[in-house]
């Protein structure tokens, strides 16, 4: 059968969920799983604590309502009710910043600066400013109060109420007094000997200027922002200093979706991200020194390796290639406990390297504690991100500073001495540690690592400088623990693969059991056995043990046809034990199954949860390891569970269809049919910071571009291929598809088609266009590994 390609949508005839060979039934069907999600329940989000440890708030949909409400459980109870209107907004705010002591708690709620203060249950109203109030946090022994109003910043004294402004920043340039042209001059000078009333007139008015200028010996020194913004500001414990990040915006070219279907019944037209090697605004950070009443920029050009070139600068001999500095984007300083240092985190721009360093808070200089280097890219979690987001942060002696580094493989955290420079890892082992956070006593962590499995995610404890870590959750899975402020309670979030997200309780303590608070399954969702997919290795051809998700029908179903399903974002784990965020694409599965398929859901390369190797095992060639590994998993289908070589298709969405798309125009003989879901097609005219990452920039990096975009590949398509893309998708753009659907025609192809969603982003929304794209992924699949 042929498929021919289509630039409209195409009409879809109504799909039995038959088995054209076997006639094997499912109970499930397309239009069924691709409904609104409410049909299968209501499962907590969200999840969080009042400040005393009474009760636990989470979003939540027990009464059928048009959208999820807030509801609390009662910890002393166990009572689930859900808040009204005036409840919720008699709540303390939720995500305030409380004092050292956790004995107070600032935020701002209805545009006022407000205090609670926890012991008496008491909110004071502090403040209520025409603009928005940020950067607020607490200083000395949390009597003061500093926050950022405008470009400036501020200290409030809780005890008298006084307000004190630290600084002086101002928008624009200062304006400088040009001398007059010689023309200027001689007017002036002729209009004052002629007029004396002027020429008295202006002789006072400089008498004037002096005495404001003699007072205005004790303002604060200005600094004029010109084209910067502030981005973060912070004060010191000590009110000595005051750290100030600045960015200058690039203007770059952005680009334009149109809506074919707006509400005016005319095109419209969203402004959307520019594309990949934009120019990058330029990151500053500076330090206010209150006494000296002066301001003075941190300098980065002396950091090692600033200048090193990138290994892949070998593949391009012919090129001139100049060590220069690179820009550098700095974090936000964070001052220790005292006031007295500062640290912070400084990235390249090309995210090749990430320095943390103390700040000297007199001159502004720099000395390194740490340096991560990496040839493909600086990540993994708690690494954080250009201009902040690691893990970062000082113990209460003001002596050591806690971060993450990948150094060891893996992330994992890390204490480093201001004395003495000497560096220690706290965890360590093939796993990876996230959200790491001091207890309140400051003497312990808790965080949450992959020790137990790869697909697991457990709660622990462990000493302050380093130690055994005890372990505090069991339940198999994922389990995302919110603490209660008093830290006898564990608030715990958990699934499993084929069970949804439900609320737990449990004692702080190893050996608690957890009690199940939730129970929100539908029954309709409960009535069909959703499978528990195996957790499975198979070898790649390079010998590494590649990590899948196996859905397996029973033998006597089997069609001896085979679905790889390709998950999106590239770095992103979907082969764990918990329910996945592809869920939609889980219970397609469970049909495909069904149906007599076997499935298969990989980790391939360039995912989430392995380490720094598996991470960047991409880089320079997505379309490379990450492509053999669906190839190598459909060699482990035919060799290991009998599955037929000629019947194997394979799908996904985002960096999945991009992957689809290769896998069809470079390994044609492996995947007779394969559906491409909001393919990026070609990796120049995708977002910066993602591509760069991987690919470098192309004006640098042009082999890297070139062997990794698939437009470049289409000659090679064999099978048989569906797109889907939205329309007004303003992440990978419809543009993308539309170059490629152009190449295919030019190239004479045929088997391929076209379906569009004129209503959808990149994350599809109308339960009518799921089961539209899902109804032709099947019937692509059933026409094309089954006739």
């Amino acid at each position: 059968m042929k498929y021919y390609p289509l630039l409209s949508l195409i009409f879809l005839l109504g799909i039995r969920m038959v088995h054209p060979c076997m006639a094997q039934e499912s109970v499930l069907s397309v239009s069924k799983i691709m409904q609104d999600p409410k049909w299968m329940g209501t499962f907590p989000s969200g999840i969080q604590w009042d400040e005393h440890g009474e009760q636990v708030f989470f979003k939540y949909n027990r009464d059928e309502d048009p959208e999820d409400s807030l509801y609390r459980i009662a910890v002393r109870t166990r009572e689930l009710s859900k808040l009204n209107w005036a409840e919720e907004r008699a709540l303390v705010v939720f995500n305030g910043v409380y004092d050292a002591n956790r004995r107070r708690k600032a935020y701002v709620k209805d545009g006022i600066l407000t205090v609670y203060d926890i012991a008496s249950r008491t909110e004071r109203h502090l403040l209520e400013l025409v603009g928005n109030i940020q950067d607020i946090h607490f200083i000395g022994n949390g009597d003061r109060l500093a926050f950022r109003f405008g470009s400036d910043a501020y200290v409030y004294q809780l005890q008298t109420g006084l307000l004190r402004k630290l600084t002086q920043i101002l928008s624009g340039e200062k304006r400088e007094e040009k001398d007059p042209s010689e023309q200027d001059a001689w007017l002036k000078k002729e209009n004052l000997d002629l007029l004396q009333v002027v020429q008295d007139r202006l002789e006072k008015s400089k008498q004037s200027e002096a005495v404001n200028k003699e007072k205005q010996n004790n303002v604060k020194y200005s600094f004029y922002l010109g084209k910067r913004q502030v981005v973060g500001l912070r004060v010191s414990s000590d009110e000595k200093f005051v750290a100030v990040l600045l960015n200058t915006p690039a203007e770059n070219t952005g680009t334009q979706v149109p809506d074919y279907i707006a509400a005016g019944g005319y095109t419209s037209d969203l402004s959307a991200r520019p594309k990949v090697g934009i120019q990058a605004g330029r990151s500053e950070l500076a330090l206010y020194n209150v006494e000296r009443d002066t301001l003075y920029f941190v300098s980065g050009n002396d950091l090692p390796g600033l200048a090193d070139l990138p290994d892949f600068a070998t593949d391009y001999p012919d090129r001139d290639w100049q060590k220069t500095t690179r820009e550098l984007v700095y974090a936000q300083a964070i001052f220790s406990p005292q006031g007295n240092r500062a640290v912070t985190q400084v990235r390249s721009n090309d995210n090749k390297d990430r320095w943390i360093i103390e700040i000297m808070l007199e001159t502004g200089a720099l000395r390194l504690l740490d340096r991560q280097r990496d040839e493909a890219w600086v990540a993994g979690p708690g690494i954080g991100w250009s201009g902040g987001g690691g893990v970062l942060g000082w113990l209460p002696d003001g002596e050591h500073v806690y971060f993450q580094s990948e150094e060891s493989g893996y992330s994992h955290l890390y204490l480093a001495s201001i004395s003495t420079g000497t560096k220690k890892a706290l965890t360590q082992g093939a796993f990876e540690v996230f959200d790491p956070q001091l207890s309140a006593d400051k003497k312990h962590w808790y965080l949450t690592t992959s020790e137990v499995h790869p697909g697991e995610r457990h709660f622990y404890r462990m000493p302050v400088m380093g130690g055994t870590m005890t372990r505090l959750t069991f339940l198999e899975g994922n389990n995302e623990v919110s603490l209660s402020p008093d830290e006898k309670w564990l608030a715990i979030r958990h699934s499993y693969s084929n069970r949804p997200w439900e609320l737990y309780l449990q004692a702080n303590k190893p050996d608690a059991r957890p009690e199940k608070l939730t129970s929100g399954q539908s029954e309709a969702f409960r009535a069909y056995p959703w499978r528990d997919p195996q957790l499975v290795k198979f070898t790649a051809s390079d010998g590494n043990e590649v990590p899948a998700r196996l859905y397996l029908p029973q033998r006597d179903i089997s069609n001896g046809a085979a679905v790889i399903f390709v998950h999106g974002a590239g770095y992103l784990q979907n082969v764990h034990k918990w329910w996945s965020s592809y869920f939609r694409e889980y219970m397609f599965h469970n049909l495909l199954v069904d149906l007599g398929y076997t499935v298969l859901d990989i980790d391939y390369r360039g995912s989430a949860g392995y380490g720094r190797d598996w991470r960047t095992a991409i880089y320079r060639h997505m379309g490379g390891k990450d492509l053999t590994d669906q190839i190598d998993g459909a060699a482990y289908l035919v060799q290991q569970h009998g599955v037929d070589p000629d019947r194997i298709g394979i799908y996904g969405g985002s960096y999945g269809g991009f992957i689809t798309l290769m896998a069809l125009f470079t390994a044609a003989d492996t995947f007779r049919s394969g559906a491409a879901l909001r393919s990026v097609t070609d990796w120049a005219h995708y977002n910066h910071p993602y591509t760069a990452n991987i690919l470098n920039e192309p004006k640098d990096d042009p082999i890297a571009y070139r062997r990794s975009s698939p437009i470049y590949f289409a000659e090679g398509l064999k099978g048989h291929l569906l797109m889907a893309h939205g329309m007004v998708d303003v992440n990978v753009h419809f543009q993308d598809v539309v170059r490629l659907s152009q190449r295919l025609i030019e190239l004479g192809k045929d088997d391929w088609e076209l379906a569009v969603y004129p209503a959808e982003d990149h994350g599809f929304v109308e339960p009518s266009s799921w089961t539209d794209e899902y109804k032709r992924i099947l019937k692509l699949f059933n026409q094309t590994l089954l006739e």
